[in-house]
């Protein structure tokens, strides 16, 4: 009688329960592994240190008070300024509390690259750092207001520039410090001093190889030399120990003269056993350097200590029009009577204090959008639709809530349940309004927007759970969690896939990574301006900034992908591979498995009847096909029957009743 709260309670414990719901998660934060901004797009290799901090913050149910403290001001419950970060690092809770902040890093950030204008650049990744905090947070688009007074909400100028206040320590546009100048090493102090010792020693066997270099290039200088006139060998030795940029008119003019003579820059041109010498060497310091402990680093937000940046109001937001200084606040709307502001202190590290005042004020229970944007978006996850549609916009622009008083009651019950979320999964997951069937006629025509909860909104499977469900019942999904993303490339067809990225500037190619191929959508790289094929058709959102709410489209190149990708066909004949293997010689039998692997049902009468149809029909056009093409020696033969098996796997995995949930 009880097996459905069992079920539930399942799945809330279930490893794949956090990989789930961080997904969610991520969209709001816009996580990625690359810096966008520019066509560079940048890796961010260390950025998957967030992501699992996020998976495991969900599968251990951390209240989400703490879980937004520590991502707005993790550094600073940790203790850490730029400069001493070391202490932390060593802690399994500090440094979970230092990861957490690249919540902060993860808007597009293109200035470690090349750039028209870097302070522009600078003050963009704030601006879109900006759009995030506040829509994730407050459910409300503070954007505009970095030009002008909101024109819709009553958000003014000032307000948007003391929110920024709050941040500015942190990353300070006029003393910038980019993505690289942002990563912190994991090296122990033991790691730290033996890879010192390492460096200092291969450094010296490098100083060897350049001495070495040196020293043949100066011997064949000296025979060369001799080949100039007598007159001019002095001058040209001078010119010679004179740097490029030193040299005068004369000196160049004499180096352009005699060019073979100058034996400075190239020895392989001159002796390549000498060459080889060197390049001996130089390879010792290369293998010297292999044996330094592995080093990670943590991508994350901090501040320098004792620097704390005046904010100043930008006239129509350019920051080369500065105006008056404005203090840390919050929104003046959001500051009622009877709502006590925060109040920044700085801390004993060094740090400003602002963002873990702001954190702490944020999470206190009092706040008014907090709790209720938070419970919106977990409720539109389950449901299909907000409370108020609009996720990132409660504002006059966006949708008003069509059940407000049962928004209020889920925030307050969320921030009286101690912040928990499984606990608020089992409320609504319980609930009657959840447990609606899909079809209720009356509903469909009353309520064809189902604003009213009457029944289940049927929903296409997202992106990553379509992937993910076509690499499960196939059998070969690998389940390994954490740890660096498996990596893409782009195809010789131009689709971006999962594999090791083999490709050169005139040709594609993408080689196989193994088990990495197949993991979670979760653990696949996630590139702003290469969104992998198969999830990118499927309505995978590009982080420009962030994602607030997920389109879901019905559109032709779904179908051609379903008829056409290589990553379908093959996990076809993989499942078609599976059924043999685990129903052999018997089709029917086959077929019943299938059924219970895609659909979670038995077939009927009439569905086996049609495919057993099918699968004559087609095994007897594919041997014939075959036949013709067969002739050369030591081909493989095909086999029409796999191949037929798969095709008819290929349809059901195309099938509504796959891609759909009711």
């Amino acid at each position: 009688p009880d097996s459905y709260e069992k079920l539930v309670d399942r799945l809330l414990s279930s490893p794949a329960y956090g990989e789930r719901w961080a997904r969610h998660w991520l969209d709001v934060a816009g996580y990625a592994d690359s810096n966008g901004y520019t066509e560079a797009d940048s890796a961010r290799p260390h950025a998957w240190r967030y992501r699992d901090y996020v998976i495991r913050s969900m599968n251990e149910d951390k209240p989400w008070d703490e879980f937004i403290q520590e991502q707005l001001a993790g550094d600073e419950l940790a203790g850490a300024t730029h400069a001493d970060t070391q202490k932390v690092v060593l802690e399994r809770r500090r440094l979970d509390q230092l990861v957490a902040t690249a919540f902060l890093r993860m808007a597009p950030d293109g200035t470690g690259d090349p750039v028209d204008d870097q302070n522009l650049a600078r003050n963009q990744v704030i601006a879109e750092e900006m759009k995030i905090v506040s829509s994730s947070l407050m459910g409300l688009t503070v954007a505009c207001a970095q030009c002008h007074d909101h024109r819709f909400d009553p958000i003014t100028q000032d307000d948007y520039y003391r929110l920024r206040a709050i941040f500015d320590p942190a990353f300070n546009w006029q003393t910038w410090r980019a993505p690289a100048q942002r990563l912190y090493s994991l090296y122990t102090p033991e790691e730290q001093t033996k890879a010192a010792e390492i460096e200092k020693a291969a450094a010296a066997i490098d100083a060897e190889a350049r001495a070495m270099s040196k020293k043949f290039l100066d011997e064949i200088f000296e025979v060369e030399i001799l080949k100039l006139p007598e007159a001019e060998r002095e001058p040209y030795r001078k010119a010679r120990a004179t740097v490029d940029k030193d040299r005068t008119p004369e000196q160049s003019a004499l180096i352009k003269k005699y060019p073979s003579a100058l034996a400075l820059y190239s020895l392989d041109l001159y002796d390549k056993k000498k060459q080889d010498e060197v390049n001996a060497k130089s390879a010792e310091a290369t293998k010297l350097r292999a044996t330094k402990p592995a080093q990670g680093f943590v991508m994350a937000l901090t501040e320098v200590k004792g620097q704390v940046p005046e904010t100043k109001l930008f006239n129509r937001g350019d920051h080369d029009q500065p105006t008056h200084a404005v203090a840390p606040g919050e929104l003046s709307i959001l500051a009622k009577p009877g709502i006590e502001p925060f109040k920044p202190t700085p801390l004993a590290s060094g740090s400003s204090g602002r963002r873990l005042a702001y954190a702490k004020w944020l999470t206190n229970g009092s706040h008014p959008m907090l709790a209720r944007v938070l419970v919106n978006r977990f409720w539109l996850h389950h449901m299909g639709r907000g409370i108020v549609n609009t996720p990132g916009d409660f504002g006059l622009q966006g949708e008003r809530p069509t059940h407000p008083a049962l928004l209020d009651w889920l925030a307050d019950e969320f921030v009286k349940g101690g912040w928990k979320l499984k606990t608020l999964h089992r409320t609504i997951l319980l609930s009657n309004a959840y447990r609606q069937s899909s079809i209720n006629d009356t509903s469909s025509q009353v309520d064809p927007e189902n604003k009213l909860y009457a029944r289940f909104k049927v929903r296409r499977l997202d992106a990553e759970s379509l992937r993910d469900s076509i690499l499960a019942s196939a059998g070969n999904l690998v389940r390994t969690s954490f740890g660096p993303p498996s990596s893409i490339g782009r195809d010789p067809a131009g689709r971006i896939v999962v594999g090791i990225d083999k490709g050169t500037i005139t040709s594609a190619k993408v080689e196989s990574g193994g088990e990495n191929d197949f993991r979670r959508s979760i653990y696949v790289e996630s590139r702003r301006s290469k969104p992998v094929t198969v999830l990118d058709t499927f309505d995978s959102p590009v982080m420009v900034p962030h994602c607030e709410k997920r389109n879901q489209t019905t559109v032709a190149p779904q179908s051609l992908l379903m008829m056409n990708d290589t990553f379908i066909l093959e996990n076809s004949k993989r499942l078609s591979d599976r059924l043999q293997a685990e129903a052999p010689n018997d089709t029917t039998a086959q077929l019943r498995h299938a059924w219970r692997i895609l659909y979670g049902t038995p077939p009927s009468a009439s569905e086996i009847s049609l495919s057993l149809d099918y699968l004559r029909e087609q095994t007897a056009a594919l041997s014939s096909y075959f036949h013709d093409l067969q002739g050369k020696k030591g081909e493989v033969k095909p086999d029409p029957g796999r191949e037929a098996m798969a095709s008819l796997c290929q349809i059901l995995y195309s099938s509504n009743r796959f891609l759909y949930i009711e």
